[in-house]
């Protein structure tokens, strides 16, 4: 019986010791995973001046498909630590604060020399 005893608190103590290093690899995995995800990120950078989008979070409610989700452009006032940006409106000149994350930069529209012209009318076609 002291045999059998003896070889049952091995195979326990080699239990512990498999699920320990299962716990490590798991740590280390998701270490890895999360490292490659933050340097995917892309960082948005908003300065002071820039003109920005708002997502308009309350269209998600309804039924929107063919909506755009960003509203007029507005200006950016301040940028607080830790994402939070104060804007202003450029239509009613109100001035609130939103997280960084609803934003993004609002570029204006191509210069008319950048742009080609094409025309649609068919050439075989004659009336």
């Amino acid at each position: 019986m002291d045999e059998n005893g003896e070889n049952r608190k091995l195979q326990l103590q080699e239990l512990k010791e498999i699920r320990n290093d299962a716990y490590e690899n798991a740590r280390i995995y998701k270490e890895k995973t999360k490292a490659f995800h933050d340097k995917m990120i892309s960082r948005k950078e908003i300065k002071v001046g820039q003109k920005v989008l708002l997502n308009h979070s309350r269209l998600w409610l309804f039924s929107a498909k063919l909506r755009s989700h960003w509203i007029r452009p507005f200006v950016v006032i301040n940028v607080f630590p830790h994402g939070a940006v104060e804007i202003q409106s450029l239509a009613t000149s109100k001035v609130f604060k939103v997280n960084g994350h609803r934003l993004k930069t609002f570029y204006e529209g191509l210069q008319e020399e950048n742009v080609a012209g094409l025309d649609l009318e068919d050439p075989t076609y004659s009336d």
